[in-house]
């Protein structure tokens, strides 16, 4: 008991020795640290994260922490201090065995980004294992005319500790007739054997007992015994003698139960039952052997009795009996050596090291995606893996060591076609036939905002009327995008530009979320016929995206004026005249002529005349289109000498929109001469009526001139833009002459009624159009030349003298008013 306790206080004691100074060093680049086994949980290894180059802070951030190649998670990280501890109990002889040297390798992922380390631990072996015999008693029968120096073998210890703590030595306890002397194997090992030193005398001695010991290398020693005890037989002096002391044999991991293996052969010289030989497994054979191989005991062959496995067992040695039926029995040893030959029976497999993790659309080619990292348990060829990936992906792999891989992208990426990859690794051996094996890593791409707003037109044409309720709804834009998330979140708004010199935010206002555009006024036609606006459609990404849209609208005239009468005019020849006409004026006398415009434009500004009361209706007649106050007959005697006329002048709007004229007549005799005299003055503005005709021609040959350019220009351009959408409409081009409105030109042939006129258009679309009109009346004595501004009903001074060229030199005044609609 003392002895016992002495030895654990030393193994303590080494434990610690062991303990306080581990040693780490850096092999190929690899971190290596060297403890021994039988740790208790949470010893401290190494300083992790001081070795791999990490900060405290920056351990905790990047997530720091350990993967074991070997399945079972031995370690962990103190994500305090930094420290590599153990986590758990090692055994080095569960882990490694016999091997001499047990490493333990390790992966340590760092991510955000992802790096991986390897790391190794090697596992230093203590004395923690005495040596032992399978079998704690030996019974051998020896004749006892056995002649000295005849050798029997012995069982081998086992020793689970390997280097200095392994099996060392035997001992044997004193006996005069035995010893024990090694016998050394081919693989440098060394088998007991027990030596008959002189002929035994079973009448001196009939047993003899011995103690076989054997001892480690440890410090302090352990030992482990096994008793002997030889029984002294009498007479069979011969022993069976095997052909060969070691018999070998090869056999498929994979062959069938009854696969014959091997067949010994021994031979006796004695005669009768003592020459007769049975064979069998030495006492010490292992449980395994008996569960996998069999031997015919009469024959010495052996077959297989149940499956191997190469990957659990590559090798199997064992010890064959050849005993014989004398009295005494005596008995010959062999060693029958198998080796399992690797068959590719088992598929590779693939180990995710790491998560994948998502990556950026935007990623450069080689952004690491996942680790992962392929093992077979087959060896040779047998265990050489390949890693492949479906062709179209933009991933490869990068090799790191060790059957590591990092999965890094090859290419370009783009979330709008591929927002997802599901990448079927396959992992493939060298074997023949090879095994596959196959894992599915999703990976997901972040959308990046890489792709703008676009409009679904790039410009818009939108008709209102005028004088709408200011909040109308103009149009509504739309634009879509094709990034995810707030990336494809749009807002729209309104660029600032401006229209008639002010801005148009003062007109329109759009809503920022649906693209609802609104009026912020009623408009007017007559100030304002057509005006663009810029609409633009920006993303939430960062950095932000944005496209542009135009929108065109037009103002619809609706009849909101009534027509203003400038001849005669209120203002100048005031509210109220007289005109003087002869009595001997015959029917169809020109009395006068009215002259009214409409601020209106089309049919709204379509004017008529139309003689609403009168003193003598049957005297007089108005002309529908011309406004010619005419009389209907000759004047009589009986007639009043003071004739009043009404006057209703209409527009064709809708609603009707009038106003109304008073003409005073006063019949009087003797008034030819002032006839001719009024003939006379006809003549002298009838040169100035002529240079205005001259000019009118002009003009008309020059507009019609540019109308046939503008009608070829436009022909080739439609023709050139069928042969690319079939169909002569409106383009981006189109969208573009409204940024040059100064190159428009409209031309109107018009015909109301009787009243044929050309109606010449041009300037700025954005300003007030300019509009000049010749009127031509079939029904009128006189050419008569008008040139007109819509805009304006009031500055009319300067038409005042070609309406006099056209009509009688007299005194006549007027009288004006306005009518509210009908």
């Amino acid at each position: 008991m003392t002895k016992r306790t002495g030895c654990r206080d030393w193994r303590r004691q080494t434990l610690r020795w062991q303990f306080f100074f581990l040693l780490w060093s850096t092999i190929d680049g690899q971190t290596r640290y060297t403890i021994p086994e039988e740790l208790k949980q949470g010893s401290v290894v190494g300083n992790l994260a001081k070795d791999v180059g990490l900060g405290l802070s920056e351990m905790y951030e990047r997530n720091l922490r350990v993967a074991s190649e070997a399945g079972k998670q031995y370690f962990s990280v103190d994500a305090g201090k930094g420290e590599l501890v153990v986590n758990e109990r090692i055994d080095r002889e569960a882990l490694c065995g016999q091997s001499a040297s047990c490493v333990l390798p390790l992966q340590v992922v760092i991510e955000n980004p992802l790096q991986l380390h390897r790391i190794e631990v090697e596992i230093q072996d203590i004395n923690d294992n005495p040596p032992s015999f399978l079998t704690k008693e030996r019974n051998l029968k020896i004749a006892e005319l056995t002649a000295a120096g005849a050798r029997y073998p012995l069982e081998m210890a086992q020793d689970l500790d390997v280097g200095v703590n392994s099996l060392k030595s035997y001992t044997l306890s004193k006996d005069e007739c035995f010893s024990l002397k090694m016998k050394e194997l081919a693989d440098d090992r060394k088998v007991p054997e027990l030596v008959l030193e002189k002929p035994l005398d079973r009448e001196r001695q009939g047993v003899h007992r011995l103690l076989l010991t054997a001892l480690d290398g440890g410090n302090p020693v352990r030992s482990g015994t096994s008793k002997i005890t030889v029984t002294v037989l009498d007479n069979n002096d011969n022993v069976p003698v095997f052909k060969k002391t070691l018999y070998t044999a090869t056999v498929d991991e994979n062959s069938a139960s009854g696969f014959p293996l091997i067949k010994v052969e021994a031979t006796d010289a004695d005669e009768g039952p003592n020459g007769e030989i049975e064979y069998a497994f030495a006492e010490h054979t292992p449980e395994s052997v008996f569960s996998t191989l069999q031997i015919n005991s009469a024959t010495g062959e052996m077959v297989l009795l149940g499956g191997l496995d190469y990957e659990k067992s590559a090798t199997y040695e064992i010890d064959i009996t050849g005993r014989d039926k004398g009295i005494p029995q005596m008995e010959g040893h062999c060693r029958v050596q198998v080796k399992v030959l690797d068959i590719n029976d088992n598929a590779p497999e693939i180990v995710l090291t790491s998560k994948p993790s998502s990556i950026r659309e935007d990623s450069p080619s080689g952004t690491v995606v996942a680790l992962l990292s392929a093992r077979d348990l087959d060896s040779g060829e047998n265990g050489k893996v390949t890693l492949l990936l479906p062709k179209g992906f933009p991933f490869t792999f990068k090799p790191s060591f060790s059957n590591n891989y990092a999965l890094v992208t090859s290419g370009s990426l783009d979330r709008e076609s591929s927002p997802e990859y599901n990448i079927d690794i396959t992992a493939i051996d060298a074997g023949s036939p090879p095994l596959t094996s196959r894992k599915t890593i999703p990976v997901t791409i972040i959308d990046v905002n890489d792709n703008p707003p676009v409009f679904s037109k790039p410009c818009y044409n939108v008709y209102i009327k005028e004088n709408t309720l200011p909040g109308s709804i103009l149009y509504s834009v739309s634009a879509s995008d094709l990034d995810f998330g707030d990336n494809a979140k749009i807002s729209y708004s309104i660029l600032d530009s401006k229209v008639q010199d002010v801005s148009v935010s003062s007109y329109v206002y759009i809503n920022s979320d649906n693209g609802s555009i609104y009026s912020m006024h009623s408009f007017d036609y007559e100030k304002l016929k057509v005006f663009q606006i810029q609409v633009q459609a920006k993303d939430q990404g960062s950095p932000s995206l944005s496209s542009n849209a135009t929108v065109h609208v037009f103002i619809l005239d609706q009849n909101d004026n009534a027509p203003s009468v400038i001849y005669p005019s209120p203002a100048v020849l005031g509210s109220l005249s007289h005109q003087r006409m002869p009595r001997s004026a015959k029917a169809g006398h020109l009395v006068t002529k009215v002259t009214a415009v409409d601020a209106d434009s089309g049919h709204n500004a379509w004017i008529s005349y139309k003689l609403s009361e009168a003193t003598d209706a049957s005297l007089f007649t108005v002309s529908l289109y011309t406004g010619e106050v005419r009389t209907k007959r000759a004047v009589s005697e009986q007639d009043d000498s003071s004739q009043r006329l009404l006057i209703e002048i209409k527009d064709d709007g809708e609603p009707v929109q009038s106003a109304t004229v008073t003409v005073s007549v006063f019949l009087e005799d003797g008034l030819h001469e002032p006839i001719l005299d009024l003939k006379h003055k006809v003549n002298e503005p009838s040169k100035k009526s002529g240079r205005i005709t001259l000019y009118l021609i002009l003009s008309l040959a020059g507009v019609s001139v540019l109308s046939v350019l503008t009608f070829l220009i436009l022909a080739v351009k439609c023709i050139k833009n069928s042969r690319d959408s079939g169909s002569c409409c409106m383009r981006r081009s189109d969208c573009d002459d409204y940024k040059n409105p100064n190159r428009n030109l409209q031309i109107q042939l018009n015909t109301d009624g009787p009243i044929k006129y050309v109606e010449v258009l041009g300037g700025d679309m954005m300003s007030q159009s300019q509009s000049f009109r010749s009127c031509l009346s079939p029904m009128s004595e006189y050419s008569d030349f008008t040139l007109v501004k819509p805009s304006s009903t009031t500055d009319f001074k300067e038409m005042i003298s070609v309406l006099d060229a056209s009509l009688p030199d007299s005194t006549w005044t007027f009288e004006s008013q306005q009518v509210s609609r009908e």
